[in-house]
């Protein structure tokens, strides 16, 4: 394995694991960092699947050798990634410009509504599972 594999593999790594990390936090612009490392780590990791740069993807007339060409499938989904990493960025900065303007913060809030259903689900769970008897059938004929 050669030395620039590694450091590649490293400085990918690194991209994606320092994106993960942002994308986890609660500011909304730390998100979107987060989201723009990880697309530079994938246009990068793509880049270096592409094989040896430099190396022409078509040798007109002759033979096409795979050890004499460069893969051009890899590039073509760069420049994919590239072009949808840059609209998501786009409507990522939008939607944070709009809630920095309507909130003042660019803060991701709690849903309380989903943190009640959360905490009646874990309460639901604790409870002992009722038992079905003959005082059952008499308290519910009572109400």
């Amino acid at each position: 394995m050669k030395s620039i594999d590694v450091t590649m593999a490293l400085v990918v790594g690194g991209l994606f694991a320092t994106g993960f990390h942002l994308m986890l936090q609660r500011s909304l612009m730390r998100i979107i960092l987060g989201f723009i490392l990880l697309g530079h780590g994938t246009n990068l990791l793509l880049l270096v699947a592409g094989g040896t740069p430099g190396r022409p993807p078509v040798l007109p007339g002759k033979e096409p050798d795979p050890a004499a060409t460069a893969d051009p499938l890899p590039q073509a989904m760069a420049l994919t990634a590239i072009v949808i990493t840059f609209g998501l960025t786009v409507f990522l900065v939008t939607l944070a410009y709009r809630s920095w303007r309507l909130s003042g913060h660019d803060e991701v809030r709690d849903d309380v509504e989903d943190r009640r259903i959360g905490t009646a689900r874990e309460r639901a769970g604790n409870e002992p599972p009722a038992e079905h008897g003959a005082d059952d059938v008499t308290r519910e004929g009572d109400r």
